[in-house]
């Protein structure tokens, strides 16, 4: 028998596979065995270039040593601690280290598993600090049309992608939505932030004066939207939310949940637009995607907020049984090295102008309606094809892996190229090449 022999499933029907059309793929899968550095490598050994850092996560590239080996150590000496009442030595450094990458007063960690437990508890803490200071008709949450903040509950309910939400319901009541910041018209190929559409969030005054301050707990953007196409933050919207949600005593949430850890050139892209948020949201590239872990960071007033009352009391009654795991935080210790030993933050910040250029180099290709590019993250709209919308987009996908050994990724009829920061100035060139060659693959 084989290594791909050993490594093939013997049956693709049981997994019910997310955010997948799962009957074209088992149709024709695209299987992932192993993977090291840049590279992914199928059950046959093909070598795949990781043009999206697993899941925007993987932002360190792949099985890197010193991640690995702190993952097996703390598996040999503490697999698990119980989460409520009892602490563990390297979620306490874990947190401390998160906060010195922060900004400002974002001061305390709350630890949880995943983007979307961090967004719903960052909204579920904004609505209880609220009450805790005599203002309980602070519950409307402000979300953003083409947003994404997760799968929870509250995290789709102030999202604004369609195909989340149309079919689970009514979802939260009391949210509302400020107006998408993308406009192909002003901004078509656009590399960093558009000039046109910081005026878009003069358009919260506009919600409060529709449901008045005195309801409103908190507005949350992500400072690039990643999963619906790449869409830069205009220039200036981000400092114009910040004083509104400063007149009007909101909270303003940034979700960087992709953002967060050198996919924007910083640690945080708070810090690259100079807007202190009260809350960050964070998931993803803090173990590099190795485990498992997200978390929010809460300016000192809020979490202060919670502590009073007597000593002995349970402050927040929120948590989940694997929040701070201690693999996890092993991996998050390990990720944090690696970013500062190998400087990668400043590495992408160093590699944007390169990286716009040669993705914005497609510009005139075949059905290419739009390029996108902001920090490492590019994104290319294409024209559907008549009578079958989203089609292009997932043959060019399906193409780039199984004929050009490239993994991209895909959000409706949009193509998304997002590399782990390691990568080197001649794979950008490879990944525009290839990327290209995918898109004049599908007629």
């Amino acid at each position: 028998m084989t290594i791909a022999q050993i490594d093939q499933p013997n049956d693709l029907d049981a997994w019910w596979m997310p955010f997948t059309a799962n009957r074209a793929f088992k149709k024709n899968p695209r299987m992932i065995s192993r993977s090291k550095g840049m590279y992914y490598y199928t059950p046959e050994g093909k070598a795949v270039l990781d043009g999206t850092a697993g899941l925007w996560c993987c932002n360190a590239g792949h099985n890197r040593e010193t991640i690995v080996s702190a993952i097996q150590h703390q598996a040999g000496e503490l697999d698990f601690s119980p989460t409520f009442q009892y602490g563990h030595p390297k979620a306490f450094q874990l947190a401390t280290r998160i906060a010195e990458l922060a900004p400002g007063d974002l001061d305390h960690v709350f630890f949880v598993n995943s983007g979307s437990e961090a967004v719903d508890t960052a909204l579920k803490v904004a609505i209880a600090y609220h009450n805790l200071n005599g203002q309980g008709a602070r519950t409307r949450l402000i979300g953003r049309v083409r947003g994404y903040h997760g799968v929870g509950f509250g995290g789709i309910s102030v999202g604004g992608m369609v195909a989340n939400r149309k079919v689970f319901g009514s979802l939260l009541a009391g949210v509302d939505h400020l107006p998408t910041t993308y406009n192909r018209e002003h901004q078509a190929f656009t590399k960093g932030e558009p000039d046109w559409g910081g005026h878009l969030a003069d358009e919260l005054e506009n919600i409060v004066a529709l449901h008045d301050a005195s309801t409103i707990a908190a507005v949350i953007v992500e400072p690039m939207a990643g999963s619906t196409g790449v869409l830069p933050t205009p220039k200036g919207y981000l400092q114009k939310l910040r004083q509104i949600c400063d007149k009007y005593g909101i909270l303003l949430i940034f979700d960087e949940v992709i953002t967060g850890f050198g996919r924007m050139g910083y640690a945080f892209a708070a810090e690259r637009y100079g807007v202190q948020p009260d809350m960050i949201c964070f998931a993803k590239g803090i173990t590099s995607g190795t485990a498992p872990m997200g978390g929010v960071l809460f300016r000192k007033g809020i979490h202060d907020a919670f502590m009073k009352g007597p000593e002995l009391a349970v402050e927040l009654f929120h948590g989940y049984t694997y929040s701070a795991h201690p693999l996890a935080c092993a991996a998050g210790l390990a990720t944090l090295d690696l970013y500062a030993d190998e400087n990668l933050f400043e590495r992408s910040r160093q590699l944007e102008s390169q990286w716009g250029d040669a993705m914005l180099s497609l510009k005139g290709l075949p059905n290419v309606l739009d390029i996108r590019t902001v920090g490492l993250a590019a994104a290319f709209d294409l024209a559907s094809i008549p009578d079958a919308v989203g089609k292009r987009a997932y043959q060019a996908m399906h193409n780039a892996f199984h004929d050009l050994g490239l993994l991209t990724r895909l959000a409706g009829e949009t193509l998304l190229v997002t590399p782990p920061l390691i990568v080197s100035e001649d794979q950008i060139g490879e990944i525009a090449d290839k990327v290209g060659k995918a898109i004049r693959s599908v007629a």
